[in-house]
């Protein structure tokens, strides 16, 4: 049960990276606060990765050829991810923003079976759904109506898809590399992908809008906290990663929702309806069954 409690710190993690970024797009763009997590995030994957090969004894294992692609699908799936959830919760609130991007785990499920042929027991199927069903219904407009509302449920289902797409090709990229433990693999890949991220995301806004890097960099206080915590809940993501399927894993990673509800009712002062209520008790009935049939 370890890739659990790695799940949990990692869900906590960045929902307090999600409330940072949301308050650094105002400042600076979209583009430019999904930039924050990759650019000042990849210098603290480094570093983990250097207190993992300290603290394990395993050197970097050698990354194959073919475990680029992986990487690369990885990365840039999740660069759009971000975009369009920060893009999303500028429309929405927080907490529904982060419930509609919380449907990903249906389609890590799928994706998972197709494309790495990881099955799941019928049990866990009906946790999977039964925590989504929370999530729909915490995402549902409060007066019922979903007119007005289009625009951030095609952002956030769209950004649900490529974070899906992200954590199948990034736990493919994990246990492709040929050797050391889950720790160092899931380090040594975390970085790769950060570093690539920051150098394609820089070398973007330096061709496109030189003047959002520049604010960046102004800003640099609030946007290394922001990047630290990407980073620190990604190392976590990782190790879940390393040790279970992506669909376990992200439908753990709904407990998230419930984290987005605590820092939303401190920061945002958004008051939760009771349609909101009964969909975080599904939420967490589908984690506790998941848990439960994962012993």
């Amino acid at each position: 049960m370890l890739w659990a409690i790695f799940t949990v710190l990692a869900a906590a993690s960045q929902t307090l990276r999600n409330a940072l970024q949301r308050d650094l797009t105002q400042a600076l763009g979209v583009v430019g606060a999904t930039h924050v997590r990759f650019l000042f995030g990849a210098p603290f994957a480094l570093v983990f990765l250097a207190l993992m090969t300290w603290g394990t004894g395993d050197a970097v294992p050698a990354v194959p050829v073919t475990a680029l692609p992986a990487v690369a699908i990885a990365a840039l799936a999740q660069i759009g991810a971000t975009g369009l959830m920060l893009a999303a919760m500028t429309s929405k609130s927080f907490v529904v923003t982060t419930a509609y991007t919380k449907t990903e785990p249906v389609l890590v499920a799928i994706f998972g079976l197709v494309f790495l042929g990881e099955r799941l027991s019928p049990g866990i199927a009906i946790a999977i759904g039964v925590a989504t069903a929370g999530v729909v219904l915490t995402a549902w407009p409060k007066d019922g109506r979903v007119q007005g509302s289009w625009g951030a449920l095609a952002l956030g289902l769209f950004s649900a898809a490529m974070f899906a797409i992200s954590a199948i090709a990034f736990r493919a990229a994990i246990h492709a590399l040929p050797s050391g433990g889950f720790g160092i693999r899931a380090s040594t890949i975390l970085a790769l992908g950060l570093v690539f991220q920051a150098l394609v995301l820089s070398a973007w806004l330096a061709i496109t809008n030189r003047a959002a890097l520049v604010a960046i960099l102004r800003l640099w206080r609030p946007s290394l906290l922001a990047g630290f915590m990407g980073a620190f809940a990604s190392q976590f993501w990782f190790l879940g990663f390393a040790l279970a399927s992506a669909a376990q894993v992200r439908t753990l990673a709904l407990v998230e929702v419930f984290f987005a509800r605590l820092v939303s009712g401190k920061m945002f002062s958004e008051v939760p309806s009771r349609r909101e209520g009964l969909g975080l008790v599904l939420i967490v009935a589908g984690v506790a069954l998941l848990l439960s049939l994962s012993r």
